[in-house]
């Protein structure tokens, strides 16, 4: 009973930072001229603050402090490590190659934690710690291109918490739960910030704080046993539209490193789809592929592999859908 409280206490905790510290934030932000100046590939037609996302990283912190335990103290070190490089580059930018460094080398010392202690060979024990840092690494920034419209990372965020809180909950696992339930929580604190007319954005700090979080979330699912489905269900989303993007530039010889918006959830955009909009699609279709992913649970070879198919074919139907909706006039509605 004292630990199911102490859960309520460390989400309540998180939502309440996150809700009071946004309002001074965001004066903070414009007086510090920390503002996102609309440019040819953005999203969004008047300046507004960036750096919405470190309330998101305080509460975080607060909430793991109240969970406490290692890995809460691990979760809290990933957050402030890649929020604060997040910061850094919302105020004066970093060199490409010098932030992919310090990323990689906080995604190492996060997952050779996470895989300490357990049993196997030591090559495979290292090979697992170079997939798991490769993966920190990988979705921190594939969470940082895909938060380009009003609330979608937001939102993503919040589906994916509630998700790996009920992985939890069915793996009975004392951190998952509340951690999940905490990272819901800071994001359903932010979207009112956000997802209608933004009065502020995540910026890098935010991105940077959640993309690691829900990183980290997912890798400890899998390594606690968690069907690797069920875990990267809220995330397939982002990592496909990434990957899809970075090698259609990459083979058409386009400077890959550079900003851009042809994102998929971009290109809905420029058909005349509002962010809100935008967003609700996206998230439903996360649902959906959470949903799906779920289907692993249940023990059923014949029912899993179904529901990878059918996630399968969802994803590309995601992929495909800017090429169907340029076929079809669509009414232009105003965007944020």
């Amino acid at each position: 009973m004292s630990g199911e409280f102490d859960n309520l206490v460390a989400v309540t905790a998180c939502g309440a930072v996150v809700a009071t510290a946004e309002a001074v934030m965001i004066p903070l932000l414009r007086r510090a001229a920390i503002i996102d100046i609309p440019g040819p590939r953005s999203s969004h037609t008047v300046p507004t603050p960036r750096g919405g996302g470190i309330p998101i990283a305080a509460g975080l912190l607060v909430a793991a402090g109240v969970i406490g335990g290692a890995i809460a103290a691990l979760f809290a070190f990933a957050v402030a490590a890649f929020g604060l490089l997040g910061f850094t580059e919302d105020m004066r930018g970093l060199a490409t190659g010098r932030r992919l460094l310090i990323q990689a080398v906080g995604s190492t010392m996060v997952a050779v934690v996470l895989v300490s202690g357990r049993a196997g060979p030591v090559a495979v024990l290292v090979l697992l710690v170079v997939a798991c840092a490769a993966w920190i690494t990988g979705f921190v920034n594939a969470f940082n291109f895909m938060d380009g419209v009003n609330g979608i990372s937001g939102a993503h965020a919040l589906i994916a918490g509630v998700v790996y809180a009920c992985l939890g909950w069915w793996q009975s696992d004392g951190f998952l739960v509340p951690a999940g339930a905490a990272v819901a929580a800071s994001a359903l604190a932010f979207l009112p910030w956000n997802a209608g007319r933004a009065r502020v954005f995540l910026g890098d700090a935010g991105s940077y704080a959640l993309g690691a979080a829900l990183a980290m979330l997912a890798a400890y699912a899998v390594l606690q046993g968690i069907p690797v489905e069920a875990a990267a269900g809220p995330l397939v989303l982002y990592i496909a539209d990434t990957a899809w993007t970075l090698q259609r530039r990459i083979r058409a010889r386009e400077r890959w490193l550079e900003p851009h918006r042809t994102h998929v959830y971009q290109q809905w955009c420029d058909v005349g789809w509002s962010h809100q909009r935008v967003t609700v699609v996206a998230g439903g279709t996360t649902i959906l592929l959470s949903l799906l992913g779920a289907a692993s649970l249940s023990g059923n070879p014949v029912l899993r592999a179904a529901a990878d198919l059918a996630g399968a074919a969802v994803v590309l139907a995601y992929l495909r859908s800017p090429a169907l909706l340029a076929r079809r006039p669509v009414a232009r509605t105003k965007s944020w």
